[in-house]
């Protein structure tokens, strides 16, 4: 898949959460800016690219903002990778990652985060009966991990602003996912947890986001991006005499 004008790309998923393992898929997440006149022709441009083998999944640079401001987790990660993981960074993406914090709101990382965990939860207790394939419990036990790193991460960015995205403890992570797996309700009193110390823990969130920066940074994208065309003869007929 090659996509023009990419502004931010990077290593994402259990690469960078210190979880993968011997097999594991390495996932790449990344940003665009279609061309600006494209943008106001009868047909809109493609908003996003996914191609697997290798996994990649790339937004136009309006949809990553708004799912950032949604508080999107997988989105969200892309502006904190650690400097190791960017396989493409430019001067745009730069000053993206700059303003950050502008796309965090308290109520939206708290229902994203926390909605996202539930969604995995609710993975866990849809895996029917217990006499499943090895690869069904792999794949039970990869939405635990993520349940536990989608809580921890979404209480640090609310209580922070900051979001670590290296895991402290991988190993306790693949545990859990295993007795999760063997049965879901072991995420239970974890996810209960979490839910009480973001309804009782103090945050550092605005209430909303700071759309300022983030209208003036896509505005940039969109003068850095636009060409002029040649004029063409509007068609219109000379006024009669």
């Amino acid at each position: 898949m090659t996509v023009p004008n990419v502004l931010l790309s990077g290593i994402v998923g259990s690469t960078a959460y210190g979880l993968a393992r011997e097999g594991s898929d390495i996932d790449r997440l990344g940003l665009f800016a279609a061309p600006t006149a494209e943008l106001h022709g009868l047909r809109r441009p493609k908003e996003s690219h996914v191609s697997t083998a290798p996994d990649r999944t790339l937004h136009e640079a309006a949809k990553w903002c708004r799912l950032a401001l949604g508080g999107n987790p997988t989105v969200m990660e892309l502006v904190w990778l650690p400097d190791e993981l960017y396989e493409v960074r430019t001067p745009l993406g730069d000053e993206l990652i700059s303003i950050r914090t502008a796309f965090l709101s308290a109520r939206r990382v708290r229902d994203a985060y926390l909605g996202y965990a539930t969604q995995q939860f609710r993975r866990l207790e849809a895996r029917g009966d217990r006499s499943f394939s090895a690869d069904t419990r792999g794949r039970t036990a990869k939405h635990a991990r993520h349940l536990k790193r989608l809580c921890a991460q979404g209480l640090e960015l609310y209580t922070t602003g900051r979001l670590t995205i290296r895991v402290e403890d991988p190993e306790e992570y693949h545990a859990f996912g295993e007795r999760a797996a063997a049965d879901p309700s072991a995420a239970l009193p974890l996810l209960g947890h979490y839910e009480k110390a973001f309804d009782s823990g103090p945050t550092v969130l605005p209430d909303e986001p700071d759309e300022a920066p983030v209208e003036a940074w896509l505005r940039r994208v969109r003068a850095d991006f636009y060409t002029e065309t040649v004029s063409q003869p509007s068609g219109r007929s000379s006024p009669r005499s």
